[in-house]
């Protein structure tokens, strides 16, 4: 039997989730410290992995049009929330922030 390859979707990032990395990464070397240096390329990673399987992230309670996976363990989870067009195949982050703060609003401002 042959094998279909599935073809991998794109992961943008919205000017507003870029900057949230940048953010964070400016946080992270400002403690240079290993742990949180690999705390970040594990953050990175799991945004890149979107490409594969991106309905995997569970529903926003906020919003059940949009997906979130969760980074990091208890006091320094984030919440990475992102949208898939189907479509297009486009995956969308639109917002990296942390799991304490208050609900996500799509149209807040940055």
């Amino acid at each position: 039997m042959k094998s279909v390859p599935i073809m991998a979707y794109r992961v943008d990032l919205t000017e507003r989730a870029a900057r949230d990395l940048t953010r964070l990464y400016q946080t992270i070397n400002a403690a240079d410290s290993t742990l949180a240096r690999a705390w970040f390329n594990g953050l990175e990673t799991v945004i890149l992995s979107l490409d594969e399987h991106p309905a995997r992230g569970a529903a926003v309670p906020e919003d059940d049009t949009l997906r979130q996976l969760l980074h990091g363990r208890k006091g320094h989870r984030y919440r990475i929330i992102y949208a898939i067009d189907e479509t297009n195949r486009v995956v969308t982050v639109l917002h990296i922030r942390h799991g304490s703060r208050d609900a996500f609003m799509p149209d807040e401002p940055a």
